[in-house]
């Protein structure tokens, strides 16, 4: 956690419930609440690729770093709102259509999950969902590609069902609420700046993932500080600081 920063009491309050049950020992959280995009499936070095080739075309000439800061965590049509803006361009209606249509020829030939991210979910002893920027079909066939639908069927919650996407809290919020959890005794899963910012304002425990291949390489520090509770960069650590979160054998053994 940084200091000298200005914190919202929804996260100041999160701050102290994830402090205190660290020292007391106790069971830390009710609900674990992954993105998908870059925490479960390691897409958005495939998206940033392909956004920075497609808009090349209209000269816009950006980069993977400069797709990480500002674009990484939002949804589709805000990013295409905000690169018309930021460069004063004009995208043609068709535009949306096509770069989704060679996205997903480009997830269905390279798109992998995460290394380990199946496993952590498996063993996690506490109910688990997903919130993510991405759209119902998108996410439906990006967890159908490397084979986590059977996961998060009846657990996802999208941009689609809320008034703002992140870094407004809405999604995150709607996520606990569906679940019947209180926001402080939530674990978000993030890799994005925006989407840390999100957890936090929803006074939610957050932990960055930074193992894609998206972040791979960059200053992450540089851009903007990270809030996170916990960063974290193999999900073969994922349980090191939260054991309790993991099923015992017993429980393993009684399915």
């Amino acid at each position: 956690m940084k200091v000298g920063l200005q914190l919202s009491p929804r996260t100041r309050l999160a701050t102290l419930c994830w402090a205190e049950r660290l020292e007391e020992g106790g069971d830390m959280f009710d609900l674990v609440i992954f993105d998908c995009d870059g925490v479960l499936i390691d897409s958005e070095v495939i998206s940033a690729r392909m956004l920075i080739s497609e808009l090349k075309g209209y000269g816009v000439s950006i980069d993977t770093a400069y797709v990480a800061q500002h674009f990484l965590g939002r949804s589709y049509p805000v990013v295409l709102d905000q690169i018309q803006k930021e460069f004063g361009i004009v995208l043609p209606d068709g535009f949306e259509a096509e770069y989704r249509a060679r996205l997903m020829a480009a997830f269905e030939a390279d798109l992998k999950i995460m290394p380990g991210v199946r496993e952590v979910i498996e063993r996690l002893r506490v109910p688990y969902a997903l919130a993510t920027s991405s759209s119902p079909p998108r996410l439906a066939q990006s967890l159908s590609m490397v084979g986590l639908t059977d996961l998060f069927e009846g657990r996802t919650t999208t941009s689609k069902e809320v008034s703002r996407g992140k870094p407004a809290p809405d999604m995150f919020l709607l996520a606990a609420q569906k679940n019947g959890v209180a926001p402080e005794r939530c674990l978000v899963i993030e890799d994005s700046l925006a989407g840390v910012q999100a957890g936090l304002s929803a006074g939610m425990t957050v932990w960055r993932f930074v193992g894609g291949s998206h972040l791979m390489g960059l200053d992450l520090e540089a851009s903007a500080p990270s809030l996170a509770h916990r960063i974290f960069v193999s999900y073969g650590d994922f349980f090191h600081s939260a054991e309790d979160l993991m099923k015992d054998m017993s429980d393993h053994d009684a399915g």
